[in-house]
């Protein structure tokens, strides 16, 4: 499969010529704009939680990079506790915020927060989870998260040896037995993640190649509620006292976030994986978390899927200074993101598998982590 790598620098080109999908538009057909007159505004940031590095780093960039555009930021994060979530949207709508960047921690549970922010004419950016279920959601910032599960699945098929990094046909013959497991089914991108990697996978698992030992295939069984490491865990723990205690072995885990992962191989970890004569098996992630690219590095976790959340606080504070300027914010798909009540006009970024092959020349390319702290 080939890798699209957007780099900071083509970024701001995209963004300069107005980068089109096939079947996508640059222009939203949103009807919500503001009047142009919000110099130095206050604007409302809400992250889910600070439990998980990559969010510390999104609302980081995010603050940042509207202040130095010179908007006032109030930035919060809710823990993980939907009614926490719920108050600081509403407080900042009191406050007097023009625009509002949400990452929701319940795609479902903010209606009311955004219908009040509409009466208000306050426009709504989702960052990189889709709120759902709501009219007054005007744009959505991303990455391409269908293609996150089609890369945590192929990385899957590539460290079994079915395939090659290629796409093309691998060595291996299987049956490999593997586990599968999902994200919070109250995240949007869970389900596309999920959408991704089984589509990719079905082929294997119906020819028998690929066996999912335990029987557990279907996405609310596997799914794991607000990502949860413990929760992984506890679920992989029971997968090998239940389906693995007669010397089978687990070659395989479709693994759909890095903090799952690093339950997941804990869980392994106590049950005897990890040795010369037993193996880990190959675990996918995503996010490229500190903890999870070292546990690449040495042999643990199999690969992780890099999404450059530099990149998309970048396309997001764009989208917001050009929305309280009175403008149209460039997008590349208006038709893959159906919230229940719409469309939202989305911004895509591409994600790309990083593994022990590549992690050196993807993340110390773009800066993402230096050597001294990959060591």
């Amino acid at each position: 499969m080939r890798l699209d790598r957007i780099t900071t620098a083509g970024l701001g080109l995209l963004l300069a010529v107005g980068l089109t999908a096939c079947g996508s538009s640059t222009k939203s057909v949103d009807d919500t704009s503001s009047d142009g007159d919000n110099a130095g505004a206050l604007v409302g940031v809400t992250m889910p939680t600070k439990s998980s590095e990559r969010w510390i780093h999104d609302g980081d960039n995010v603050k940042a990079g509207l202040e130095k555009l010179g908007y006032k930021v109030d930035l919060q994060y809710a823990e993980n506790d939907i009614p926490t979530q719920v108050n600081q949207i509403e407080n900042q709508i009191t406050k007097g915020a023009k625009l509002l960047v949400v990452a929701s921690i319940d795609g479902t549970a903010i209606t009311t927060q955004l219908q009040q922010a509409a009466d208000n004419k306050i426009p709504v950016i989702a960052y990189d989870r889709l709120i759902r279920n709501s009219p007054d959601v005007n744009y959505y910032a991303t990455f391409d998260n269908y293609k996150v599960g089609v890369q945590q699945a192929t990385s899957l098929l590539t460290g079994l040896g079915l395939q090659k990094a290629d796409g093309s046909k691998g060595a291996a013959k299987g049956p490999f037995n593997i586990e599968l497991f999902a994200g919070s089914p109250d995240d949007n991108n869970a389900t596309f993640f999920f959408s991704g990697a089984m589509d990719t996978l079905k082929p294997f698992i119906s020819s028998g190649q690929l066996v999912v030992k335990s029987g557990q295939t279907d996405f609310k069984t596997v799914a794991i509620l607000r990502w949860d490491p413990a929760t992984a865990q506890k679920r992989m723990e029971d997968i090998i006292t239940k389906t693995y205690a007669g010397g089978t072995k687990v070659q395989g885990v479709l693994s759909p976030y890095d903090g799952l992962s690093i339950g997941i191989l804990s869980a392994l970890r106590s049950s005897g994986y990890g040795t010369a004569g037993q193996p880990y098996p190959i675990v996918t992630g995503q996010d490229a978390e500190l903890a999870s690219v070292k546990s690449i590095i040495s042999g643990e976790q199999y690969s992780t899927i890099f999404k450059n959340t530099r990149e998309l606080a970048e396309i997001t504070v764009t989208m917001a200074d050009t929305v309280l300027k009175g403008g149209t914010p460039k997008v590349n798909n208006i038709k893959d993101y159906d919230n229940g009540k719409k469309v939202v006009p989305s911004f895509l970024l591409d994600p790309v598998i990083i593994d022990k092959t590549n992690y050196e020349k993807i993340l110390l390319d773009a800066h993402y982590y230096t050597k001294a702290q990959l060591s």
